[in-house]
């Protein structure tokens, strides 16, 4: 007789994360089959890291789906792309009507989309959910970010809600929306993720070459920042890093080489944003300055050869920092003001049902970006669902009317002084440009009209679009096939 299926979950990956969730998922009273590609490595983890648990293998994909409980739950914790692909087309033929396969792995949004159609026709139930917190947050409570087939929902529930990371007991796991709206989440929650780095980055580059501070200084000004609004993930972690020393005793940092690595998910979001004609420009910013960062050795000559300012700050620096720590402040509001411009967009796109509140609580613990923050932003959305941008929510636009003079205080001493700041320096060109009741975009119009006829819109007469034959022999036809 087969022995009777005892599985809650398998979960196939035994890369640290994928252990990690194993690990976790045992811990709450689940029993969860582990699979990988090198089946070397499922007996490996059970002697060692699983050892004394309910955690059990499979030395095959159809040995795993034959421990599963009905209906069939299977967690892919793989590398995005060709690796899903290929798992889920294995899977298929073992699998029956009402089984649930889930992504947890960093997938583009769109594969999650096509997935979730073409296995809606065979009954498979698709799950594309993001993951945040890192080896940690897997481990101990991640934010989980489950959107796909609905129909999944009620019976992955019980065992994510279980495993994330809870904010005054509330779970930071809930169901996103249908299709790809999971991994869309994720995607933007990483996004202002590389915003976020990069406005730190800016704010270390500032106090080490324009206030000319000590490392252990700045450990000091980014512990007292983390007591207050911007009590932080990544304030916390910047200012452990800051006090980091070597075997030397040296601190760390200097030595590590300036050139920053990306995994996608912050170009995906630009890409995004560009497809949506959404301007979420600070994450842009933040991608394209890790590209800059990877030309180092053509950095090392231009500095050598290209002249800069020879302004140096003369100001008082307590007043200066405080001005430092407003600017970062309002910049995070822009930056995730405008991560939530770009759900908005695709929710509006695609027919997703976000809810914007309850993002903000699915990041308010176990993930990177999580902070105090956020249970700001939480409430701005559940005072007011219709509320199309943050900058317009009182707690909000008080805060960053408060510290708008202070970033433009940063950006001008970083100016005078040649201390790149790209981040900061969009966040105030995206405010100053949100706040204007005119921009220069009637010039644009005239421009395109003059080259093109591509035709333009008088104030008098809206939703009408002319064309003017500017140069006298132009001729009056307008442009309707190509735009500029």
């Amino acid at each position: 007789m087969m022995a009777q299926p005892q599985a809650d979950i398998a979960l196939i990956g035994l890369a640290v994360m994928g252990q990690n969730l194993i690990l976790n998922m045992n811990d709450h009273g689940f029993i969860v089959c582990a699979y990988n590609r090198t089946v070397a490595k499922v007996e490996q983890f059970l002697k060692n890291e699983a050892r004394g648990t309910n955690i059990i293998g499979a030395t095959s994909l159809e040995d795993m789906v034959s421990k599963l409980k009905k209906p069939r739950k299977v967690m892919l914790l793989v590398k995005a792309g060709s690796a899903v692909d290929e798992f889920v087309k294995k899977l298929l033929p073992l699998l029956n009507k009402g089984d649930i396969i889930i992504d947890g792995g960093n997938s583009q949004y769109i594969d999650t989309q096509r997935w979730c159609k073409e296995l809606e026709s065979m009954g498979i139930l698709y799950v594309g959910m993001g993951v945040s917190g890192g080896e940690d947050g897997a481990r101990y409570g991640p934010s989980l970010m489950p959107g796909g087939h609905p129909e999944a929902w009620p019976h992955i529930k019980p065992i994510f809600q279980a495993i994330c990371a809870k904010t005054n007991d509330e779970p930071c796991c809930d169901w996103v929306g249908q299709d790809g709206a999971g991994h869309f989440v994720k995607m933007v929650h990483n996004g202002i993720e590389y915003g976020d780095m990069q406005l730190i980055c800016e704010t270390y580059n500032i106090m080490k070459d324009v206030l000319g501070m000590e490392q252990g200084e700045m450990a000091e000004v980014f512990d007292e920042w983390n007591k207050g609004e911007l009590d932080s993930f990544l304030t916390e972690i910047t200012r452990d890093i800051l006090k980091y020393k070597d075997s030397d005793g040296k601190y760390l940092l200097p030595k590590i080489r300036d050139t920053a690595g990306q995994k996608g998910t912050g170009k995906w979001t630009g890409i995004a944003a560009l497809e949506y004609g959404v301007p979420v420009t600070l994450i842009g910013e933040a991608v394209f300055a890790r590209c800059l960062s990877a030309l180092k050795d053509e950095r090392v000559q231009a500095s050598k050869v290209l002249q800069g300012p020879t302004s140096k700050f003369t100001g008082d620096k307590k007043k200066f920092l405080e001005h430092l720590r407003k600017a970062l402040y309002a910049s995070k509001i822009i930056s995730y003001a405008q991560g939530f411009m770009l759900l908005r967009e695709a929710a509006n796109v695609n027919g997703w049902n976000l809810n914007y509140g309850g993002i903000a609580l699915m990041w308010r613990g176990g993930c990177i970006i999580r902070s105090v923050f956020l249970g700001n932003i939480k409430d701005a959305f559940t005072k007011n669902p219709q509320l199309t941008n943050l900058l317009l929510d009182p707690y909000f636009r008080e805060r960053i009317g408060a510290s708008q003079q202070s970033l433009r205080e940063v950006f001008c001493q970083a100016v005078m002084t040649g201390v790149p700041v790209p981040a900061f320096s969009t966040a105030l060109a995206f405010y100053d440009g949100y706040r204007a009741a005119v921009l220069p975009a009637n010039m644009l119009q005239a421009q395109r009209d003059y080259f093109g006829a591509h035709t333009y819109e008088l104030l008098s007469k809206p939703g009408e679009f002319v064309h003017t034959n500017w140069t006298g022999h132009g001729g009056n036809v307008s442009a309707s096939t190509y735009n500029n």
